[in-house]
């Protein structure tokens, strides 16, 4: 098989989530146990952190996988879900892996995957570890997946954990309490290994702190740490109670959220500069700095246009996009056009319900079998007092978008990060 065609077999064959949603969850390691024998637990043979939560997890993965870039460490960084290229989830020190791995990958191990059907995160997750292991990484950012107590990625023991926040999302899979969300997601700690949480909440710290007690292990709320103080132009000051100090903070990701993600990502470092890795000053701030050169991050506040202003985000729930959603009260524009699709399982009246109401909507479905049919959508977007056009597709969608703005208007692109993938 060639490269397109390898791909081909791993998105018709194996079970994947993004396209099926909870029919393709496994909620067991069992099959992740057996790739890991299979392969001899490549994941032993490099340095870790592991990273899971609600929002800002891939934020925090990419800034710290820069970060570690710039500190000279050879650097694996495995995230989900792809936008543009399978590669995006599978890099070292920015680069994606080839395609040549992944076809000779596939075929040589196509038996044994035919014998246990993995889901494809459960393989992607074989591939990244054993990709690492080959290429000799000195240390490698992991980020969950789904959840954390049984993500395929929990075979790890890092030498950090971080969790960046909770709210509501998969909650068919993961609980319908914050309560039972964060016990999920705090099933990434693990015995000694330091964790660090990125905000206090006062519905689910007790469920971080006590499996930290369980584990006999450190805890640290990175919002009780730092205070984070963001001055125009996207510069920050960032100060920790001990005085330790990052003035004049350039993030090249963008967003509001960022001030929730920078406190967590400099407190992992801490943790990682006490168990013995050397990571200067400079590399800190070269690594938030250039967060995207380095790793290639793509759909975070991601501007495409500048006349008319326009931008995509992957924010998908209530918490990420109602951070999404003060971030355009701060932008100037003379209209907002905001093009807007969702997946049938996530709480698509709760995030309506939060929206401008004076925007003008282009609604849409993306091209997976989990996306909300646009007329329902539109039909739920109304009743919410949204107003605007409905379209079959994306393309359709953001065209009529780019048509209708004016130069001094913005164009959102945004509701799911599928449709933020078929944009950029």
């Amino acid at each position: 098989m060639n490269y397109e065609e390898t791909l081909a077999w791993l998105f018709s064959q194996l079970p994947m989530y993004q396209r099926e949603g909870k029919a393709a969850y496994k909620a067991n390691l069992d099959n992740t146990l057996k790739l890991d024998e299979y392969f001899h637990s490549p994941h032993r043979q490099f340095r870790t952190a592991h990273v899971a939560g609600t929002n800002g997890k891939g934020s925090v993965s990419h800034m710290l996988a820069s970060i570690l870039q710039e500190a000279g460490f050879k650097t694996g960084l495995y995230t989900s879900p792809h936008l543009k290229d399978f590669r995006e989830r599978i890099k070292i020190n920015g680069e994606m892996m080839s395609k040549e791995y992944v076809t000779d990958f596939v075929e040589r191990n196509h038996e044994f995957f035919s014998q246990i059907r993995p889901s494809f995160f459960e393989m992607t997750v074989a591939m990244a570890f054993k990709y690492f292991a080959d290429e000799g990484v000195d240390f490698a950012v992991i980020e969950v997946g789904l959840g954390g107590r049984l993500d395929s990625t929990n075979i790890i023991t890092p030498l950090v954990s971080v969790i960046t926040n909770i709210s509501f999302d998969h909650m068919a899979l993961l609980g319908d309490t914050l309560e039972k969300i964060a016990g999920e997601k705090a099933g990434i700690i693990k015995p000694g290994v330091p964790a660090v949480v990125g905000t206090r909440d006062k519905e689910t710290d007790f469920v971080f702190e006590r499996k930290a007690q369980e584990c006999h292990t450190s805890l640290r709320f990175a919002s009780d740490e730092w205070t984070a103080v963001r001055h125009p132009g996207n510069v920050y000051d960032m100060t920790r109670r001990d005085g330790t100090r990052f003035t004049g903070l350039r993030p090249e990701l963008q967003g509001l959220y960022q001030r929730k993600n920078i406190p967590a990502v400099l407190e992992a470092v801490l943790e990682l500069r006490k168990q013995g890795l050397e990571i200067p000053d400079k590399a800190v701030r070269n690594g938030i700095e250039r967060a995207v050169t380095n790793t290639g991050l793509l759909g975070r506040w991601q501007v495409l246009n500048e006349h008319p202003y326009t931008v995509c985000d992957t924010g998908h729930n209530i918490d990420g996009l109602t951070e999404i959603v003060n971030q355009l009260k701060t932008c100037r524009y003379k209209r907002l056009h905001f093009v807007i699709g969702m997946v049938n399982d996530k709480d698509v009246d709760g995030v309506l319900g939060i929206l401008p109401k004076d925007a003008e909507y282009y609604f849409c479905k993306a091209s997976i079998p989990r996306a909300m049919d646009e007329h329902i959508l539109t039909e739920k977007a109304i009743r919410h007092g949204l107003h605007g056009s409905t379209y079959p597709t994306v393309s359709a969608a953001y065209a009529a978008a780019l048509k209708r703005a004016e130069p001094e208007d913005m164009v959102y692109v945004g509701g799911s990060t599928f449709v933020v993938a078929e944009v950029i």
